[in-house]
């Protein structure tokens, strides 16, 4: 079956070569297409038995990793060129999507939505689930460094936390009290020599796992690590800092967040100087 999957994306390569496609645009439809194949095989599903149910679940997955609306949008134009390649147009059809924000604006928890989200989190008595949100939350990192992360990677000692990105950049990042608070309550029940955060059968994480746990509160990764720099900006740590410790490869994907401080500063400032009350009297 897999081989039958494997001959038809190559098929549907060919017919968007003839249909005038470039070559990069073939290129990243081979590539979301596979994607999308390896995510079906996670559910012991096949491509060409897709249904559309099917593609339903799999935006809704990656919604929950923090895929942004219009990211699934274009791998939805994909799937439904594939369905349409295969005369199937009808699994594409009222996919339900979240709607985008506004251009350059940030979706970030407040600090009452923080305080909120890490209570609950607390209440749930879960250490190893307490101590992700706080991890995701205090250092910002990606979902995926975070599975990745091993018990070498702490220094409790000196308070740090070594990460290591996708393209092997690797960052220092301090540890607040309460993360390592929260790290030492967690760590007795991990009996893994290796990874830092297991699951109940004493696996590694997968990323899918972690954002299915953080839905349960409302969140995703990606809304942890805007909230993240969001708050470094809003206490005024500088841009340079902030990359950083965040792992921007370049800092205008840290300016946004510097902009958005500056409006709501601007938004603020407006009302004060027009309804100050010597404007009023």
């Amino acid at each position: 079956m897999q081989e039958s999957s494997s001959a038809t994306i190559d098929q549907f390569l060919t017919w968007l070569e003839h249909e005038g496609k470039s070559s990069n645009t073939i290129s990243t439809y081979h590539q979301e297409l596979k994607k999308f194949e390896e995510w079906l095989h996670t559910t012991h599903k096949e491509l060409m038995n897709i249904t559309q149910e099917d593609v339903q679940e799999f935006i809704l997955f990656l919604e929950d990793k923090g895929k942004s609306p219009t990211t699934n949008d274009k791998i939805l134009g994909v799937i439904r060129t594939f369905a349409k390649y295969l005369k199937k147009p009808e699994i594409t059809l009222d996919i339900r999507m979240k709607q985008g924000i506004k251009k350059d604006e940030i979706e970030v928890l407040s600090l009452p939505e923080c305080d909120q989200l890490l209570s609950e989190v607390k209440e749930n008595e879960n250490e190893r689930n307490t101590a992700i949100v706080y991890m995701l939350l205090h250092t910002g990192i990606r979902v995926s460094e975070l599975c990745g992360l091993n018990k070498s990677n702490l220094d409790l000692q000196l308070n740090q936390l070594s990460v290591i990105s996708a393209t092997n950049d690797k960052r220092v990042i301090p540890l607040s009290d309460e993360l390592k608070y929260h790290l030492l309550n967690y760590l007795p029940f991990n009996k893994k020599e290796e990874a830092l955060f297991v699951s109940k059968s004493n696996e590694r994480m997968t990323e899918r796992s972690v954002q299915y746990m953080l839905k349960k509160y409302g969140v995703n990764a990606q809304k942890l690590r805007h909230t993240f720099c969001q708050q470094l900006i809003d206490k005024g740590v500088s841009l340079e800092i902030v990359s950083k410790l965040a792992g921007h490869k370049d800092i205008n994907v840290t300016k946004k967040y510097a902009k958005s401080r500056i409006q709501q500063d601007e938004y603020e400032r407006a009302i004060r100087n027009t309804f100050s009350r010597e404007t009023c009297n």
